[in-house]
Parts: structure tokens; C-alpha cells; sequence
């Protein structure tokens, strides 16, 4: 009986995306991969278009196709969860319905895993066709992310892989609501092996990520993998003393020695506003690891799927 691999696939509104996808899937494992059994698993993360309608109809037609249509938009962490803990296979692979993460990679990641890795992932090593300033801005996360992170994250790593059931058990297990995947693949460890590819663009659509939530992104991934933050702000706190208490010693000694003419008052509402924002920006700082706290205390499922078949 041939080994079975489960592809995860997420998806919001890629109604045009679905049948091509599939069809370039299918391709792949008819031609190079055809010692495995393939599993399609569409994640329909909320999406407002047909796209369920789409996966609906391969299924009517390939037993292979299966779904889970989320209750509403968890996110594209929560679809990727979703797929890795309902899927029953020996390998799982993760990827894009926009065809940015070619199928015709997986016979690739497969030997890989042949040779005695636990995970090939996707590496990016370029960004064509991608605006210069978000291009920029993703480079410096990776480069400051990995300077104040234990776990270090690949620059241009993307979340498409192949895995053993090894390696998903172990992800599936960790249950913290505030995910970010491309943390986690490194933070679980296992044999590792990246493989280089283009930048492709998505072939039909576009992408549900904004500027902003690129940023809400890293922000996360951020705070879930590292406490800098509240150490740079346990430094600020220091400084500030210092810097205070020096000034208190420098302002006492001009009063022993000249008198205490009156203080300019524009200065000292400038250093009051100036400490005030430094306490609320610590206080920021802070209110986002208790939040995510207080999220985790909470419980809650991190998707619920109105069905599953």
C-alpha cells in the first residue's frame, strides 16, 4: 500500500485559484510522485466568494479532495492548525492556493525526506515583483528577529514544506492560540533542509495581506518568540533613573553653590511629557505580553469548523 501524503492547503476568497491549484497538484503526482497517495485538504478560512463552491465541485469528482469549512475567518494560522490536526497521513505538506509555492517542489522536498530530513521547507531568495518598501521591511524582521530570538528563523522561509507525522505531532501539540508557524517549524527543531526557489507571483486575486497586518504579523511573531521588548524597556527604566538622579545631583550642588533662581518652566514640561511617553510606551510594551496572556487563559478553540468532509 503506497505511503500517503496530506496537503494542507488554506484558503480565503481564492475561488479562481482552487481548480488550478488542484490541477497542478494533481500534475505533480501523477508524473513524479506517483509512489505516493495524495490527500487535498482545502481549509475554507471565511472566504465571501465560491470558493467553497470550487472545492465542492473537485470533490464531487475526486475522492482525493477533501475540506473544512471553518465557522468564520480564523486567520491563516488557525487554517493551517486546522488542516495538520484533521488530516491522518505519513507526510503533510503545507502551501499557498495562489500558486506562489509551486507543487512541482515537492518531489524535491519528498527525496529530501528520503535522505533522512524530517522537513524541506521553501526559500525564498528573492522578492521580484514585490514592492520595494515591503521587501525592505521584511528583511529587516528576519535580521532583527533572529538578533533577539533564541529560535532562528531562515530569511525567506516560507510556511510551504513537507513533514513527517514526527514533526506535525510535535507542532499540533503545542496548543497556544497566538501562533506563528514560521517560529514554531524552528522553535520544534528536527533534520532540516531548505531549498532555494524564485519569487513566483500569485496567478489570479489578491493578497489578504495588507502593510498593516504584515506588521500585526511580525509584532506577533516577535513578542511570541522573544522577550527583548521588555528588556529594552527595563533599559530605558534604568537609563531614565540614572539620567534623573544625575540631574538631581547636578541641580542640588548649583543650589548649594549659586542659590535657586527659578527653573525654566518650558524645559521642565518638555522632560515631564518626555518621561510620561517613555512610561506609556513601557506600558504598551508590557500590555501586549499580558494580553496575550490573557488570551491563553481563555481557553479558547483556536478554530471551530462548521464541517468537515
Amino acid at each position: 500500500m503506497p505511503q500517503s501524503v496530506a496537503i494542507i492547503i488554506p484558503c480565503h476568497n481564492e475561488s479562481e485559484n482552487v481548480p488550478l491549484i488542484y490541477q497542478a497538484l494533481m500534475k505533480t503526482f501523477q508524473t513524479d510522485l506517483t509512489q505516493l497517495q495524495p490527500q487535498i485538504w482545502y481549509v475554507n478560512d471565511g472566504s465571501t466568494d465560491d470558493t467553497l463552491a470550487q472545492v465542492q465541485h473537485l470533490q464531487d469528482s475526486d475522492a482525493q479532495v477533501h475540506y473544512i469549512d471553518l465557522s468564520r475567518s480564523f486567520g491563516k494560522e488557525a487554517a493551517m492548525y486546522a488542516g495538520l490536526v484533521t488530516a491522518k497521513a505519513d507526510y503533510y505538506a503545507v502551501m499557498d492556493a495562489d500558486l506562489q509555492d509551486p507543487p512541482a517542489m515537492l518531489p524535491d522536498m519528498y527525496a529530501a525526506l528520503q535522505e533522512g530530513y524530517d522537513m524541506a521547507g521553501a526559500q525564498r531568495t528573492d522578492r521580484s515583483g514585490e514592492a520595494p518598501v515591503r521587501s525592505f521591511f521584511s528583511n529587516l524582521f528576519y535580521k532583527f528577529i533572529n538578533r533577539v530570538s533564541q529560535t532562528q528563523i531562515v530569511p525567506g522561509a516560507r510556511d510551504f514544506r513537507l513533514m513527517t507525522r514526527q514533526v506535525v505531532d510535535a507542532i499540533v501539540h503545542m496548543t497556544e492560540r497566538n501562533r506563528f508557524s514560521k517560529g514554531l517549524f524552528s522553535w520544534v527543531g528536527f533534520k532540516t533542509k531548505y531549498l532555494p526557489y524564485q519569487n513566483i507571483e500569485r496567478q489570479h486575486g489578491e493578497t489578504s495581506w495588507s502593510f498593516t497586518g504584515l506588521l500585526r504579523y511580525a509584532i506577533d511573531g516577535i513578542i511570541d518568540f522573544s522577550d527583548a521588548p521588555l528588556t529594552f524597556v527595563s533599559m530605558i527604566g534604568i537609563i531614565s533613573f540614572l539620567g534623573a538622579f544625575a540631574a538631581l545631583v547636578f541641580i542640588v550642588i548649583r543650589a548649594a553653590l549659586y542659590g535657586d533662581p527659578t527653573a525654566g518652566w518650558p524645559s521642565m514640561v518638555s522632560i515631564f511629557l518626555m518621561i510620561g511617553g517613555i512610561q506609556l510606551f513601557a506600558l504598551g510594551i508590557v500590555g501586549r505580553y499580558i494580553g496575550r496572556i490573557y488570551i491563553e487563559t481563555k481557553q479558547r478553540p483556536i478554530f471551530i469548523a462548521r464541517k468537515i468532509k
